[in-house]
């Protein structure tokens, strides 16, 4: 008697989780997600700095140089604030790595002083973070592309029109530049500072999309990303009251909730309104790029992008698995390799 109530118990939950399972999925937004892949199944190509092993990561010109490639990319970037108030291009907080300044968070200068002084963010250093945070010691280099090329802004393929900003020096870009540019592609914005700096970066990014929505359309093309989480915690607080058509990709935390959702087979509970979830291929031992996980995501209206992505191979293997994005530094072969598939 006790083993038939057992079993009884058992398969009322087994019904109970079958028919959670089947239920139809929460969508985390509403309507269309154009950070999917299209009909066809062609990823968007995301180029990661511009496409860091092409042209100097985070500089017009890299995204200039991607744009030539694909007129529909998606622009990776990364932003800092800098002492005078200005949201301007880098992926670190220093300019030790990318320029021939060292000893410099960014929150302490002026963009000002960057384009007077007409600092090259045209670097490859190489350099040792020291216990303070800044790098001590290393090689100060020119850039050189994957093909061990050194490049100029004369070398990017601009547009009609457009012409290289200077000569010899990859200025100092700023976020208002990328938008304004670019008026028509999706751009992935990373902040990289933390704390209030970070906030603050935050609410300056967030002025400067509402000051240019009216004529760039900012807020149906940039999704806002962060490692930080009093920075997540403060995007998801303004998409909650003030800012519901705000883009956001989770950090790691919750790319944790998804997955555990995921694996479980509980995901109907899972309704954070995010965009897109931005992942390596696998981490700590798990493969985050499976074609049940992108499906799973895609079936709560979830875009799913993959980083860094550099090799064709591994390109084509996400392609197949349906990934929504892939972000590489090399915009040229992702093409290739689109068009190989794709024709």
């Amino acid at each position: 008697m006790k083993k038939r109530k057992v079993k009884k118990i058992l398969l009322i939950i087994i019904v109970i989780y079958l028919i959670l399972f089947l239920l139809p999925k929460p969508q985390s937004v509403a309507g269309e997600n154009t950070l999917m892949k299209d009909t066809e199944g062609r990823p968007l190509l995301i180029a990661h700095g511009g496409g860091n092993q092409e042209f100097p990561d985070n500089t017009l010109e890299a995204y200039y140089n991607a744009y030539s490639v694909d007129p529909n990319v998606m622009l990776e970037t990364d932003v800092n604030l800098t002492k005078d108030g200005v949201v301007i291009l880098s992926h670190d907080t220093t300019l030790d790595r990318k320029t021939n300044l060292v000893h410099t968070d960014i929150i302490d200068v002026n963009y000002s002083d960057l384009i007077a002084d007409q600092v090259d963010f045209g670097y490859e250093n190489q350099v040792t973070p020291s216990s303070n945070g800044y790098n001590e010691s290393g090689t100060f280099s020119l850039y050189t592309n994957y093909l061990g090329e050194n490049v100029t802004p004369l070398d990017v393929t601009y547009p009609s029109g457009v012409i290289a900003r200077n000569n010899t020096v990859f200025l100092a870009t700023t976020l208002e530049e990328l938008i304004v540019d670019f008026p028509n592609n999706a751009i992935n914005v990373e902040i990289k500072q933390s704390g209030d700096i970070g906030l603050n970066a935050l609410s300056a990014v967030i002025d400067l999309m509402d000051q240019l929505d009216s004529s760039y359309h900012t807020y149906i093309r940039i999704v806002l990303v962060t490692f930080h989480k009093e920075v997540y915690a403060q995007m998801m607080e303004l998409k909650k009251t003030t800012h519901p058509d705000l883009m956001l990709a989770p950090e790691q935390n919750g790319v944790i909730k998804f997955y555990a959702f995921f694996i479980t087979g509980l995901s109907v509970f899972y309704h954070d309104p995010i965009n897109v979830m931005q992942l390596p291929t696998e981490q700590y031992g798990i493969n985050l790029s499976s074609k049940a996980f992108i499906r799973m995501a895609n079936k709560h209206n979830i875009a799913v992008h993959y980083w860094t992505i550099d090799d064709a191979d591994e390109m084509k293997r996400l392609i197949e698995n349906g990934a929504d994005g892939i972000m590489t530094d090399r915009p040229t072969l992702m093409k290739e390799v689109l068009i190989e598939v794709f024709g």
